[in-house]
């Protein structure tokens, strides 16, 4: 009996795992059905780290973004010379005075649905969306003009042509009319229509959770699927605009895959093993990547200098919280204050040394904030004052600004407080973990106790941007050919002028803050430069503003590392740059045939 009923448990285990295992196999052949399908289809495979937060272009905050394929406005930007060329706008006129630009745009144009895409379409998405105060957006930011922060006016001309008007001349306008256009026919009805709150529809319209099919767009590919936490497939748009001198309809590749990979690691993993056509090369993987570049058959581009920031900041902020107490210890605030222990320590950290174990020699020392890439970039050799390692150099500096040092070489304020601070920088990313420890350690050479402290990336943020609750902090910032994107950084009152933040809507408050002379005189140069047209005056205007920030120097600029990047050879056409990256161009990039 024991026996018998041992024998039927074993023959239906049996029969289960014969289940399991055609499980097994039927899906096994449904995914190599599905590769195998996909294979037909011309295609490139990339990652990014993490899912995107919605498909509405007016409330994209993370790049990339899958938007970025899926839309266009009526100008765009060169990847390789930054300059500004036609997209949905054929052509563009600016009135004598600097204050009105006229659009005319291409005859002819469609969404991917197939219904034209007109000057309605263009008005609506600026008058009805980025106007609108109550979709909140930080393109509305972009568009703002001068001190008063003024926004422009739009209007219709004729079937053709679009009208901004200016309250006064402001260069960089032509460059912020790149921000996506949308389909009037498909989100005015979300825009007008309000939720229970009496808040637009608009603002939870096309999230994540929205059917692809749903999503009309004018750029070069549509979305054909999003897999949560797998990838984000788009297809090729058949009305896309743009076609090749032939008349060939672009872009070329038919589909985009991006996989989504939490971990650079895994990405890595995955480029080697085929799985991926394209990543990004830090320092810390180059050497391996190149050696198997042949082998791979695979590229890696070198755009030279990236055109992002690595910098270290101290809290200037003299201000009191909403408890009356200083934001930052008096005692530290004082020395943070003095410019002289400022550019004591940026003369104390070694950059090359850094650039040579760090970056394995896959950088180049970084002075200014503008991006070497910019027009605007003041170079060294052309004045632009630099912090080479100069550790005796620092020391005189602090020894003039009345700080000393004890018997055992550790530097001592006026009144004998040992100068000690907290080094922040956000936790996981090992470039800047490794930039810290030495950092740290350099700056012991001049008697400074460095104690640093990698933190959770949003606590980090809190601390910056609410209770600004730090003493320094080591990160970066994206860069660009435009000086005036960086406005939110450099006036006074912009909501990224971190090391001297000032009270901000919504916050608690803060009394006691207080705006130097040079910061009030960046504020002056800043709008100056984004009001002047003549391109001579424009550079003469941002070389004061770079030489104040090198010799005041609120931020310590560290390093630039080397964009670069490995991609399949089987993508042509590949004009790569640090601005634009390895795609900016993707429209015309062909695949080799097998």
């Amino acid at each position: 009996m024991r026996y018998s009923a041992i024998k039927r448990i074993r023959v239906l285990g049996f029969l289960l795992v014969l289940l399991f295992m055609g499980a097994i196999a039927l899906t096994s052949c449904n995914a190599l059905r599905i590769k195998s399908a996909s294979a037909q289809v011309p295609q490139v495979v990339t990652s990014v780290l993490s899912d995107p937060k919605t498909f509405n272009p007016p409330f994209v905050q993370e790049a990339p973004s899958p938007t970025s394929v899926m839309f266009e406005g009526l100008v765009t930007e060169n990847g390789l010379t930054g300059k500004i060329e036609p997209a949905l706008a054929q052509s563009w006129a600016i009135s004598e005075d600097k204050k009105k630009i006229v659009f005319t745009i291409k005859p002819n144009l469609k969404w991917s649905d197939g219904k034209p895409l007109t000057v309605d379409d263009v008005i609506f998405t600026y008058n009805e969306v980025y106007l609108n105060e109550a979709i909140p957006t930080d393109t509305r930011d972009v568009l703002r003009i001068g001190q008063n922060r003024a926004l422009p006016t739009v209007k219709k001309l004729d079937d053709r042509r679009i009208e901004f008007t200016v309250p006064e001349p402001f260069a960089p306008f032509l460059r912020v009319t790149g921000v996506p256009i949308l389909p009037a026919h498909i989100l005015r009805k979300y825009v007008n229509e309000k939720n229970r709150d009496g808040k637009p529809v608009f603002l939870t319209t096309w999230g994540v959770a929205t059917p692809p099919s749903e999503i009309v767009v004018n750029g070069p590919y549509t979305l054909e699927r999003y897999d949560t936490s797998q990838r984000i497939i788009f297809k090729r748009n058949p009305y896309f605009w743009r076609k090749d001198s032939q008349g060939k309809q672009q872009p070329y590749i038919e589909r985009m895959v991006w996989q989504i990979v939490e971990s650079t690691d895994v990405s890595l993993m995955q480029f080697r093993s085929g799985s991926l056509d394209s990543i990004a090369i830090s320092p810390d993987i180059f050497s391996l990547v190149k050696r198997e570049e042949k082998r791979g058959n695979f590229t890696i581009y070198n755009g030279g200098p990236a055109s992002g920031t690595n910098f270290i900041s101290f809290n200037l902020n003299k201000a009191k919280n909403a408890k009356g107490e200083p934001i930052v210890n008096p005692v530290k605030s004082r020395w943070f204050n003095s410019k002289e222990f400022r550019q004591a320590v940026a003369y104390a950290i070694d950059r090359q040394t850094m650039i040579n174990n760090t970056f394995r020699g896959l950088g180049k020392p970084q002075n200014s904030p503008i991006s070497v890439q910019s027009p605007y970039y003041l170079p060294p050799e052309k004045g632009l004052k630099v912090y080479d390692y100069n550790p005796e150099k620092a020391k005189e500096l602090l020894l003039k600004a009345g700080f000393k040092y004890n018997a055992d070489g550790q530097l001592l304020d006026g009144d004998g407080n040992r100068v000690r601070f907290t080094l922040m920088t956000n936790s996981g990313n090992k470039i800047r973990e490794a930039m810290g420890a030495q950092i740290k350690q350099d700056l012991s050479k001049i008697g400074i106790q460095v104690d640093f402290t990698p933190i959770n990336f949003g606590t980090l943020v809190d601390k910056l941007s609410n209770t600004r609750d730090w003493e320094s902090y080591l990160l970066g910032l994206t860069g660009g050919v435009e000086p005036n994107d960086g406005a939110n950084v450099w006036n006074s009152t912009g909501g990224l002028h971190s090391f001297n933040q000032g009270p901000m809507p919504g916050q608690p408050p803060i009394t006691g803050w207080v705006v130097s002379d040079w910061e009030k005189e960046i504020d002056r140069l800043m709008i100056a430069g984004a009001q002047e047209l003549d391109e001579t005056k424009r550079k003469e205007i941002y070389a004061q503003f770079q030489n104040i920030v090198q010799e005041e120097v609120p931020v310590i600029y560290l390093v630039n590392p080397l964009s670069l990047a490995a991609v399949r050879n089987r993508i042509k056409g590949i004009k790569y740059s640090a601005l634009g990256g390895a795609f900016w161009n993707l429209y015309e990039l062909p695949l080799a045939e097998n």
